[in-house]
């Protein structure tokens, strides 16, 4: 697969909420994923599992979750982004609209890193 390819396939399967579907899809024990700073998640998850368990963690930590919107992919050569705006309401906490930017490396049909801005 292209890297459009890719970037349409994630694109699609995330806004049918089928996140993890595509994680298994596209991510290997390999990929890598940086968040912007060391928090409540780890700065840096290497490998499917691993992955696996920080979206875990994550979803572990949300009261409610509202929806989401997901831009259409931008590709430049091996990389693609996304917009990512999510309305939710964390544990403890007030509902919140949250935006991000995802950054994705693919090599060989699979994604190999993930990078999140927000």
């Amino acid at each position: 697969m292209t890297t459009k390819e890719v970037a349409d396939k994630l694109v699609s399967m995330c806004r049918q909420g089928q996140v993890e579907k595509a994680k298994l899809e596209f991510f290997t024990e390999e990929t890598l994923s940086i968040e912007p700073r060391e928090g409540l998640l780890p700065k840096e998850t290497r490998g499917l599992k691993a992955i696996q368990e920080k979206a875990e963690l994550f979803i572990s930590m949300v009261e409610q979750f509202y929806g989401s919107n997901i831009t259409d992919p931008f590709v430049a050569g091996d990389y693609f982004s996304v917009g990512w705006e999510t309305d939710i309401q964390m544990k403890g906490q007030e509902r919140q609209a949250n935006s991000e930017i995802c950054l994705y490396k693919v090599k060989g049909g699979k994604i190999i890193s993930e990078q999140f801005f927000y």
